[in-house]
C-alpha cells in the first residue's frame, strides 16, 4: 500500500490552486482529495493534546497523519536526554487514535553522526510511534547506522532535494520518501517532471511489492507544486 500527499496543507497560496473559501476548511478540502498528510507545524510549535483530538475527529476513516518530531528535540537537544519531549510527543500522537501515521524526526544539517545519541534516542521512543529518522549530514550515511535502525524498526526517510544524497534505502516495514523539490540548488523549489514522477513510481512500486507500507509527501509547496505532484503520482500509481 502507497500513501500519497504533501508536507503540509496550510499555505495561503494554495488558494484558488488548490483551496476554495474559509481557511478552516481547508483540511477538508485536503482530506477530500489525499488519504495522507505529513503535519509540519508541530517541528516549529508543539500543538496541544486537545488539538491531534479536533484532527482524529475531523479527517476520515482511513486517512493517516505523519507527525514530525518538534525542533526542541531534535534541534535545541539533538536527541540528548529526550524524556521530557517523549512523553509530550507520545501523548499527542496518541491523541490521533487510528488516524496515526509514522513520527518524522529530521535532524539539523550540522548535526554529525552519533550512533550512541541515536541508539539511546531509539531505545527511549515506543516502537508503536514508527520512527522515521530523517538524516541531513552526510557523516550518517554508513552502513552501521542502517543497522542499528534496522535494530529498532526505525525507518531510514528517503530524501529527494538539492543538495541531499538520495539513497533508496528501506530499514523498516514502511518505506518513507520526502520529495524537497527538483532544483538542483535550492530546497523545496521546482516541479517534478511526469518523467521524474513516474521514475518515483517505479521505485514505490518495487517497495510495495516486497511487502512495504509506502509513505511518500511532497514538500515543494510552492505555486502548490507539491500538490500538483502528488496528484500526478498517485495517478501513475493508480495506472
Amino acid at each position: 500500500m502507497a500513501r500519497i500527499g504533501t508536507s503540509g496543507w496550510v499555505y495561503p497560496h494554495w488558494r484558488g490552486a488548490v483551496y476554495r473559501g474559509d481557511q478552516r476548511t481547508w483540511l477538508d478540502q485536503y482530506a477530500a482529495e489525499f488519504d495522507t498528510v505529513e503535519l509540519n507545524g508541530s517541528f516549529y510549535r508543539w500543538p496541544a493534546d486537545a488539538r491531534f483530538e479536533t484532527w482524529r475527529d475531523r479527517v476520515p476513516d482511513g486517512f493517516t497523519m505523519t507527525v514530525k518530531a518538534p525542533r526542541g528535540l531534535t534541534h535545541a537537544r539533538r536527541l540528548a536526554d529526550p524524556e521530557v519531549w517523549i512523553e509530550r510527543v507520545t501523548r499527542g500522537l496518541l491523541a490521533l487514535g487510528d488516524r496515526r501515521g509514522p513520527l518524522i524526526v529530521q535532524l539539523p544539517p550540522t548535526m554529525q553522526r552519533d550512533d550512541e545519541r541515536l541508539d539511546a534516542f531509539l531505545t527511549a521512543l515506543p516502537g508503536w510511534t514508527r520512527p522515521v529518522v530523517e538524516f541531513r549530514h552526510d557523516s550518517w550515511n554508513d552502513e552501521a547506522v542502517f543497522a542499528l535502525l534496522e535494530r529498532h524498526g526505525a525507518a531510514y526517510c528517503v530524501m529527494s532535494g538539492a543538495k541531499l544524497p538520495c539513497l533508496l534505502r528501506v530499514t523498516a516495514p514502511i518505506a518513507y520518501v520526502r520529495l524537497h523539490g527538483p532544483d538542483p540548488e535550492h530546497l523545496y523549489g521546482g516541479s517534478y517532471s511526469d518523467d521524474d514522477l513516474a521514475w518515483w513510481a517505479a521505485r514505490i512500486r518495487e517497495w510495495e511489492q516486497a511487502g512495504h507500507e509506502v509513505y511518500a509527501y511532497f514538500n515543494n509547496d510552492g505555486e502548490a507544486n507539491a500538490v500538483r505532484n502528488a496528484r500526478t503520482l498517485k495517478r501513475l500509481l493508480a495506472d
